[in-house]
């Protein structure tokens, strides 16, 4: 922030922080700006304010009396994250329709932990890595605004932050759990000196899950130290394991999905069992007006994956990445400079066998797949004028996929993909407490192995050249406070080329084959209100509104697309203070989504009403309650996409009424 007064850095975190809703943690000041946010949420808020887009930062203070177990727990009031249970912790996630006709893992988001991704080299993710448990905040950049930590793609980037011992010192313990026999601990240090500081978690959960076959399991560790090696460079090492086994229950028929919403699918034993570690190291350099930081991660995962057919994956991602943050003037003219590039280089041996009731049986397929991404990004930033930035940048793509089939070689291919993504923004601050902005970038996702290496049996020829998803994005929104309302409000509109959408070539097969459309528009609103009523009542909102849709297309005309409702509405009221505090809070889908391409079926709408408490029993302990779904609403929350609705099990339930309490305590 060098090249800001204190008072517009501080007014830059004051906005942000106003807006991830933390009451927690904030107090008022005679401006009534609220400012006294720790100092490490303060630094995170400065830094994604000064991007001329939608981004926000939420800290773990907004979720921490809830039973977290997934990103849809801690992103809930992240303006136009939109996120809906399947079972566990299986959950759609989409930013701006990314990846909406994926109905399994997770397609165009970059997921990343302290800044690196776990996102496998071909881009395709798996979110059961990321524990809530752990987090200190998580930084939401959507769309092009994920420029700068490397990512491309139409929904942008979420990286999750760790503590260190320097933020988090002392000990940690938690334990809660409640229905489905859910049980959950957590056990954290922090530790620090003049040169040196470490922290360490280990989580462990276990739940029966509120469907039948959907028992899981999960042990894990997080860890970093960080050294001063001078008064100018520091070294931090980072390490993550996880252990984690899911049993899963499947999408239903709409009739079984709102009568019988416990059912499972005991079909084959179906189940995803994953064995992880990541190490990383990420070294700083303060140099005259800025930072250089550079560094390396090895990940490493074993995936076990009985469905259609029992899936065996052996995979290895490493990487490098640099980066350069610097801040100074030209001619007394503020300017802000980051460059950046990321290489991520990764080996996945791909086994297939029969599935005979979860086990291995008769082998199927053996693949080996190579994959590399190099993203090489630069954003300059300078204010003409007090009050004004203008910014311009560009994203520079190479991707790499090569399956090299060993059983079926003419199966086997290669792709190879070049593109150039620029990005141009203005970003304008009138007073200390309100900013304006506008975008106009363009998104570049490249297809994985789930896209290029389809299975046969659905009607694909194997190796299949799909191509790159593109879009051209406008964005402007604005985001401020004045008197009790603090706001962050985006309008965009995408016009996509060779949008990646799924479908069953054959009814009833699986996987979904892939394919590119020709044009499509993904256009909406993305909202966050935040009222503080009085010193002891604060409520805080979100809205998005989602119009995806096809531009005549031979097929479909202007229909829309599945999956994604048009209106999404989420609200909590919280009454009371840190120390005691009730917490009332509805979602509501008043219009349900579209089932298939052909626009033949919609489900319901639904409100859901929940309920969160605290009490603060001691200095440093309390205890909390969360109970979800208090009326036993039955209702749709997410669908797999068809080409034409025939009564396929492709519904998943909202979640069903639970009871959920434990206490926390810090020393």
């Amino acid at each position: 922030m060098t090249m800001f007064s204190v008072a517009r850095g501080a007014s830059f975190c004051a906005i942000a922080c106003t807006l991830s809703a933390a009451p927690a943690f904030a107090d008022e000041v005679d401006q009534g700006i609220i400012v006294t946010a720790s100092p490490i949420i303060q630094e995170a808020a400065a830094k994604v304010a000064r991007t001329p887009g939608g981004v926000d930062v939420v800290a773990a203070e907004d979720y921490e009396d809830k039973l977290a177990v997934s990103l849809r727990d801690t992103l809930g009031f992240s303006p136009g994250v939109y996120t809906q249970p399947r079972f566990g912790q299986e959950v759609r996630i989409s930013i701006r329709g990314s990846g909406l006709s994926r109905g399994y893992h997770m397609r165009g988001l970059t997921l990343l932990q302290d800044g690196i991704p776990i996102n496998s080299a071909d881009d395709n993710g798996d979110f059961q890595e990321l524990d809530p448990q752990v987090f200190q905040h998580i930084e939401v950049y959507r769309g092009a605004n994920a420029l700068r930590l490397g990512g491309s793609t139409l929904g942008g980037a979420i990286n999750a932050v760790t503590p260190t011992g320097r933020s988090a010192l002392g000990v940690e313990m938690r334990v809660d759990g409640g229905s489905f026999d859910t049980v959950r601990g957590k056990l954290a240090y922090g530790y620090a000196d003049d040169r040196a500081d470490a922290w360490a978690a280990i989580t462990a959960d276990r739940s029966d899950g509120g469907r039948d076959h959907g028992r899981r399991k999960a042990l894990r560790f997080n860890g970093n130290a960080g050294f001063w090696l001078s008064d100018r460079v520091e070294t931090r090492f980072y390490a993550s394991v996880q252990s984690i086994r899911q049993k899963l229950s499947g999408a239903l028929t709409e009739n079984d999905a709102l009568r019988h919403p416990s059912k499972g699918n005991f079909t084959g034993d179906q189940a995803r069992d994953v064995d992880s570690i990541r190490l990383q190291n990420r070294t700083t350099v303060q140099i005259n007006g800025g930072q250089i930081a550079f560094g390396a991660f090895y990940n490493a995962k074993e995936l076990y994956h009985p469905i259609y057919q029992a899936i065996d994956q052996n995979s290895e991602d490493r990487g490098v990445f640099a980066s350069l943050d610097w801040a100074g003037d030209l001619g007394g003219m503020p300017v802000e400079l980051t460059l950046g590039s990321q290489a991520r280089f990764g080996r996945i041996t791909a086994k297939q066998f029969v599935n005979l009731s979860g086990k291995r049986g008769a082998p199927t397929a053996y693949a080996i797949q190579k994959a590399q991404t190099i993203n090489s990004h630069g954003e300059l930033r300078v204010a003409p004028v007090s009050g004004l930035w203008l910014i311009a940048g560009g994203l520079y793509t190479h991707g790499e996929r090569k399956v090299d089939n060993r059983r079926l070689p003419e199966r086997s291919g290669k792709a190879v993909f070049d593109t150039f993504a620029p990005k141009f923004g203005l970003l304008y601050e009138p007073s200390e407490t309100l900013q304006f902005y506008a975008n106009y970038s363009r998104s570049i996702e490249l297809p994985g192995f789930g896209e290029l290496s389809q299975s046969p049996a659905g009607g694909a020829p194997g190796f299949t050249p799909v191509s790159a998803q593109k879009a051209w994005t406008g964005e402007i929104g604005t985001r401020g406070r004045i008197g009790i309302a603090a706001w962050d409000v985006s309008l965009y509109r995408a016009t996509l080329k060779g949008e990646m959408l799924q479908y069953n070539v054959l009814a009833g097969t699986y996987p979904a084959a892939t394919f590119n459309a020709d044009s499509t528009r993904h256009q909406g609103i993305e909202a966050g209100l935040d009222l503080t009523l009085t010193p002891w009542a604060t409520l805080r909102q979100v809205y998005q509104y989602s119009d995806f849709r096809f531009r005549d297309d031979a097929i479909y005309g202007d229909n829309r697309l599945p999956v994604v409702p048009r209106h999404f509405y989420r609200a909590e009221l919280k009454l009371g203070t840190d120390l005691a505090s009730v917490s009332p809070s509805v979602e509501w889908v008043p219009q349900g989504a579209w089932v298939d391409y052909a626009n033949t079926k919609k489900v319901g709408g639904y409100a859901m009403l929940n309920l969160g408490a605290q009490a603060q029993v001691r200095e440093g302990v309390t205890l909390f309650l969360d109970a979800r779904n208090l009326t036993q609403k039955r209702a749709i929350g997410d669908i797999s996409a068809v080409v034409e609705y025939s009564g396929q099990a492709s519904f998943y339930p909202i979640e069903r009424r639970a009871f959920y309490g434990g206490i926390r305590a810090r020393f």
